[in-house]
């Protein structure tokens, strides 16, 4: 049988830049559709059927954020931002939103694409987080304090009262509780948990995915018990 192409939507004003977008990506196997306003790019979101959506942030009719705001409350699909704003608070806001990645233009496209096939693999169950033991089961379960994760099930309970993550807050924390005690550096999780081989770009990714995932669950995310950072180390948890 025949497997299915993945399928990536391009929302794009700049008609130049959507080409290239376009014309780059097909040559690597994926089917593509462009939008090049909001409007249109959120209803073919919204229809789903999308493996990864490659947004532009300043769109004409509905920004790239409000996009991704109204994708994130119904789907899951990976999304990758693409702006030519450099400011840290959008980078940082885009990635709040429940963005996978933000790309600043101009961007190299062999960048681009190996970040696309890192979290089409990741999102279709393909990746597997690597871990420092040959185990373990799918039946695990990691109890830390307060906290159960059943990886059979791909749930999180604090208290026995289920706790509501995304696909890359869980894969960070089964990450860092299959490996306690070991601290990893923001380059070194994009490696592992986000799959990015060759990443040489946003490490800040990491660090909202982090402050994300201690506000579900933390009692107090301004002082971790979990999930916690050595200055120059990394992340662990204890």
């Amino acid at each position: 049988m025949e497997q299915r192409k993945k399928r990536i939507l391009i929302v794009e004003d700049e008609k130049n830049i959507a080409d290239i977008l376009d014309y780059n990506v097909q040559k690597q196997g994926y089917d593509t559709e462009v939008a090049y306003d909001g409007e249109k790019g959120l209803a073919l979101a919204l229809s789903g059927g999308f493996d990864l959506i490659l947004l532009d942030v300043m769109l004409p009719k509905m920004d790239g954020f409000e996009i991704c705001r109204r994708v994130r409350e119904r789907l899951d699909t990976p999304i990758i931002m693409l702006t030519a704003r450099e400011e840290e608070r959008d980078k940082v806001f885009g990635l709040e939103l429940g963005a996978d990645d933000y790309m600043t233009k101009p961007f190299s496209t062999a960048e681009l694409l190996s970040r696309i096939k890192a979290n089409i693999r990741r999102y279709s169950g393909e990746a597997v987080v690597r871990t420092a033991k040959e185990e373990p089961e799918k039946q695990e379960i990691i109890k830390i304090g307060d906290l159960e994760i059943n990886c059979s099930a791909y749930s999180v309970k604090k208290k026995g009262k289920e706790i509501s993550l995304s696909k890359q807050q869980y894969e960070l924390l089964v990450f860092l509780a299959r490996n306690r005690g070991k601290k990893y550096r923001q380059e070194a999780l994009l490696k592992e948990v986000w799959g990015y081989d060759d990443y040489y770009g946003e490490v800040r990714t990491v660090d909202v995915t982090v402050t994300r995932l201690r506000k579900q669950i933390e009692d107090n995310p301004s002082e971790p018990q979990y999930i916690k950072n050595k200055r120059g180390m990394g992340y662990y948890i204890e």
